[in-house]
């Protein structure tokens, strides 16, 4: 009997360190850390410098910058929401995952990197925005906005499918529900975590507490606020999304038309205030507290002819910029959040943070504020990465990445493969100081049928040049981007440039066989 009770004790201690043994390894492998927003430029980034990074300092991404790596050279494939995280999700270009423009819906049988993750071994979940329409799957937790979500008091899907609608602020509340799945996770797994938050996506409505965060400060005026889109394609100047001929008075600018008594504003005012209809009366007051004056002193101003048409586009581009940066501030808070709770938790030493945004975003850049465009604004995405011991800190990787790049990395630090059917490259290599081949170009589409008047286009970029076809108009702009970053003037036509059309045209068709690209939209 005492031989069979010390087998037996045996035996439990030959599990137990199995369990453990089993246990560590699966701690080896580092959590990664997803934090993702909607429209966040580069220049409104102060680890990527620029004339806002005095202005608008956002510390806690630049901690990540300067304990890690901030990528030079980081690009979407197709700069719109819903298509940005289909790719984000399966590491393909939008024509491979289906999910070309935002009325498509995300097929959920396709692979993705969440799925491969949890079932090799991470404990998953996806927080905030989703914007795909169908469920989150592969996730063993999700919390997600219906559609765009909402700024105050939004709704969250629960992954029992019920929809819950919680008071606060979305990006606070969005944060709170990270840490509670961090709290509560399966900790004898590592894990992988997407927050992705709504902010600085439009309508930009900042934090009630940041209302008024940048009314002191000079925001400084883009070149080309007054473009006249001379000089390239013709369907730029078709565009809808003008600070001048399509910022909406009381969706945008936030000047409802019950402050406004007599005074008539120019169109456009389209859409209302969805935001501050949502709000609590309390909430409402503290709003009416911050814009009222203001928008009086506007309206005064406006009603006795003191201001000329430059004038009001120049108060609606700083209107914007305050409350866009508001949004961003946020955000930034709820890096630091994150960041303190893996200091707090004994985590940040394994654990993976990544800091990217969907696409990029124009700031009055060309007179715009939205995206779409294969102009740098709108094709540039930030992307910072901190990995502890591997990663040297304050580096600035040159090469050019995508964000079909992103599933293939994160399995590669999880130790996983990817499938032949993934189209884009693991960054691991150029994250541990490596110095492979890399890519020289890089290829974008925008498959959009019309939405803000932006025609589908399909272009290459090098380190150098850009070229971009318009098959709505039959037009190729060539873009010489160290003679002319802005993108003023198109040198397509030009003789000095035969050569370097001729090299980028081949470059194009090679990239479209390369990615197996479906044939070109004809001329309507």
């Amino acid at each position: 009997m005492l031989r069979r009770t010390r087998a037996v004790v045996l035996l439990e201690m030959c599990f137990c360190l199995l369990a453990a043994s089993a246990g560590a390894a699966e701690q080896a492998r580092p959590n990664i850390l997803f934090l993702f927003s909607d429209d966040h430029a580069v220049k409104a980034i102060s680890a990527y410098g620029g004339p806002l990074a005095d202005v608008a300092p956002t510390p806690n991404i630049d901690r990540l910058a300067r304990e890690g790596a901030v990528f030079l050279n980081s690009f979407c494939g197709n700069s719109i929401c819903g298509p940005s995280r289909a790719t984000i999700l399966t590491g393909k270009h939008s024509h491979k995952n289906g999910f070309m423009r935002n009325g498509n819906q995300f097929d959920p049988s396709q692979w993705t990197v969440a799925k491969a993750l949890q079932k090799g071994g991470y404990t998953t979940a996806v927080i905030g925005k989703w914007h795909l329409k169908s469920n989150p799957v592969g996730f063993d937790h999700w919390e997600v906005f219906p559609g765009q979500g909402n700024y105050y008091n939004p709704v969250f899907i629960q992954s029992d499918g019920k929809r819950k609608r919680f008071e606060g602020y979305a990006t606070d509340l969005t944060t709170d529900k990270a840490i509670a799945w961090l709290d509560k996770r399966d900790q004898t797994k590592p894990f992988f975590l997407m927050c992705q938050h709504k902010a600085p996506h439009r309508t930009f409505a900042p934090a009630l507490r940041d209302l008024g965060a940048f009314d002191e400060v000079e925001i400084p005026e883009p070149p080309h606020l007054f473009d006249n889109y001379a000089n390239r394609s013709r369907t730029l100047a078709r565009n809808e999304m003008e600070l001048d001929r399509h910022f909406d008075w009381a969706y945008d600018a936030k000047v409802r038309k019950d402050e406004r008594g007599d005074v008539k504003l120019p169109k456009p005012d389209r859409y209302g205030t969805p935001e501050y209809n949502r709000m609590t009366e309390e909430q409402k007051k503290e709003w009416n507290e911050h814009f009222g004056p203001r928008n009086q002193v506007f309206l005064a101003d406006f009603a006795a002819g003191k201001l000329s048409h430059q004038d009001v586009v120049r108060w609606k581009y700083r209107r914007y910029m305050r409350n866009y940066l508001g949004t961003v501030k946020a955000v930034d808070e709820s890096v630091g959040r994150m960041l303190q709770y893996l200091d707090d938790n004994g985590l940040a030493e394994n654990t993976i943070v990544i800091y990217s945004s969907d696409q990029g975003f124009f700031l009055g850049e060309h007179g715009w504020y939205d995206k779409r465009w294969m102009f740098e604004e709108s094709f540039r995405m930030p992307f910072l990465i901190r990995w502890p011991g591997v990663v040297k800190p304050g580096s600035k990787p040159p090469e050019l990445i995508q964000n079909i790049d992103y599933a293939p990395t994160f399995l590669d630090i999880a130790g996983l493969d990817s499938p032949a059917e993934v189209q884009g490259r693991s960054l691991a290599p150029l994250l541990k100081g490596e110095s492979p081949e890399w890519r020289n170009s890089l290829y974008y589409t925008y498959y959009e049928l019309g939405e803000h008047a932006v025609p589908q286009h399909f272009g290459v970029r090098t380190r150098t040049h850009k070229l971009i076809y318009f098959p709505r108009s039959d037009e190729w702009n060539l873009f010489d981007l160290k003679r002319d970053p802005m993108e003023m003037k198109s040198v397509h036509d030009d003789p000095a440039y035969r050569r370097t059309r001729e090299s980028l045209t081949a470059e194009f068709d090679r990239l479209r066989k390369h990615y197996d690209a479906p044939p070109l939209p004809t001329k309507r």
